[in-house]
């Protein structure tokens, strides 16, 4: 029994000489070495040899029942091991159970693999490291180190499957989070413990903004997942973090495009699993990344048609919303611990929100961020947790300069579509075009980098330069006391 959870699967293949990454590249299919603990567990197991199906990455293997009509030593969620004589080895997760037939996801795909093959149920299910070493190291979407660094086979492992922590151990969200970005920081604050994701399509540059969340907000520890993910972006947000000196303190779960889809469904647990541990046991502030859910769904999909599901919207099963909400529920603060806010990315395809994933994406999460053409849209933006820190946490004008920005800025749009339009403007609309102007290079563009008080003292400055203190509507005593003094000075010599 000691073997038996004191040991994990590993492809423990040598690298190809030089290869930095130490990836090996006979991953999966050809490399047949395991743990030593769990060749000897093998050896000791049932092995199930009658394949009844196999479907994408999943294969179906008749298991005999007991007499309560369940499978002989088998559960959901466990993990088995796939082999076939030409050398085939890989893990498997069960993911249903129908009498005698058990359903697998190969984590390394079927592609090779024969109804000759055969099964072994290891009896637990898959578990994640967890330990002060996995920061700074870079995993696979199985849980297995993607980079070269030292061993971690004998470091404590961790379930991912496990429930959500008791509500009533957690606080009401309360702290911000500064990022430096102005138009979250000032327009859509970020609050410790909320889960929130960025509404965008492809092209945008979404990865960009997620990573400069990550190593400028505030936060003890950073958990990254990344799910179907081109080399490129993989190599930009790990280069990122290392540039910014936030590697040291980050752990990179990541699932490339072309790795297999089985072990895209697997990111978002093991990494919610090992940030609820930091922030329980440690009292950590964590920030997890999530980029991209929309691929997550996706991958729900494809699993749910191989399993023959009766889809629901647009070919997505209908436990779409729960298997999202299962995921962003770990967001908290606790009581007793530290906290987990999750910032995730969800692609909108086709621009579409009522797209399934970011529908039901809206109906779970504390608001969004709407990236559109490079720039945070300010009205497609919500942060619904932000009245618990404005003007508590942060400077008594935040909630009065917020208003009146967006007040004048929606003005300003108006102000285009008429200039657009050809219709006759008005003194007032010049200044509001003008403030647009402003608006969006001094604001928007999400390479803006500002503390929220040079912010807040930007705004006032901005509307200085466009509009009269009269025409601002703010409350007197606010205008009196930031209300930039050489422009006051200014319009009063004018006059």
């Amino acid at each position: 029994m000691s073997i038996l959870f004191s040991s994990s699967f590993k492809t423990d293949c040598p690298a190809k000489e030089g290869d930095a990454s130490g990836q090996s590249p006979l991953r999966g299919v050809m490399c047949n070495r395991f743990s030593t603990g769990v060749v000897l567990l093998l050896k000791s197991l049932t092995r199930y040899s009658r394949i009844l199906e196999i479907v994408g990455d999943i294969v179906k293997v008749h298991v005999p029942v007991n007499a309560d009509s369940t499978a002989a030593n088998v559960a959901f969620g466990d993990l088995g091991v796939v082999t076939e004589s030409s050398g085939f080895r890989s893990l498997a997760r069960v993911i249903r159970l129908d009498g005698d037939v058990a359903s697998l996801q190969v984590f390394h795909g079927t592609k090779g693999l024969s109804s000759s093959a055969s099964v072994q149920f290891l009896g637990y299910p898959l578990r994640v490291t967890y330990s002060a070493n996995i920061l700074g190291r870079v995993f696979r979407g199985d849980g297995e180190p993607l980079d070269s660094g030292p061993d971690l086979s004998q470091d404590p492992k961790l379930g991912i499957d496990g429930p959500s922590v008791n509500p009533a151990r957690r606080l009401l969200a309360s702290k911000m989070i500064r990022t430096n970005i102005p138009m979250i920081d000032v327009f859509n604050s970020l609050v410790e413990s909320q889960k929130i994701p960025i509404f965008s399509v492809a092209g945008e540059p979404y990865n960009q903004l997620i990573a400069r969340i990550g190593i400028q907000a505030e936060a003890d520890i950073v958990v990254f997942g990344g799910m179907g993910l081109i080399f490129d972006d993989y190599h930009a947000f790990r280069k990122g973090f290392e540039d910014a000196g936030v590697f040291t303190r980050t752990a990179m779960y990541v699932n490339l495009a072309s790795d297999p889809v089985v072990e895209r469904l697997l990111v978002p647990d093991l990494a919610l699993a090992v940030a609820e541990r930091f922030a329980v046991e440690e009292g950590k502030r964590v920030r997890v990344l999530l980029t991209d859910m929309t691929a997550y769904a996706d991958a729900l999909k494809e699993v749910g048609i191989a399993l023959e599901n009766v889809p629901s919207n647009r070919g997505y099963m209908g436990d779409l919303y729960s298997q999202l909400a299962r995921r962003y529920e770990k967001a908290a603060d606790y009581a007793d611990g530290g906290s987990v806010t999750i910032l995730s990315v969800t692609t909108m395809p086709g621009d579409d929100v009522t797209h399934p994933v970011p529908d039901n994406t809206g109906y779970i999460t504390e608001g969004q961020f709407y990236l559109h053409g490079g720039m945070i849209d300010p009205f497609g933006s919500l942060s619904r947790l932000k009245q618990h820190v404005i003007g508590k946490l942060t400077r008594e004008d935040h909630g009065q300069v917020m208003n009146t920005m967006i007040r004048l800025y929606s003005g300003a749009v108006e102000a285009e579509q008429k200039q657009a339009m050809a219709f006759e403007l008005s003194a007032l609309d010049q200044r509001l075009l003008q403030f647009g102007r402003l608006f969006r290079e001094r604001f928007m563009d999400i390479n803006v980098s500002l503390p929220l008080e040079a912010a807040l003292d930007l705004c006032w400055l901005t509307m200085a330069e466009c509009f009269e203190p009269q025409e601002l509507l703010m409350k007197q005593e606010l205008i009196d006391k930031y209300f930039p003094a050489q422009a006051q000075s200014a319009e009063e010599e004018v006059a």
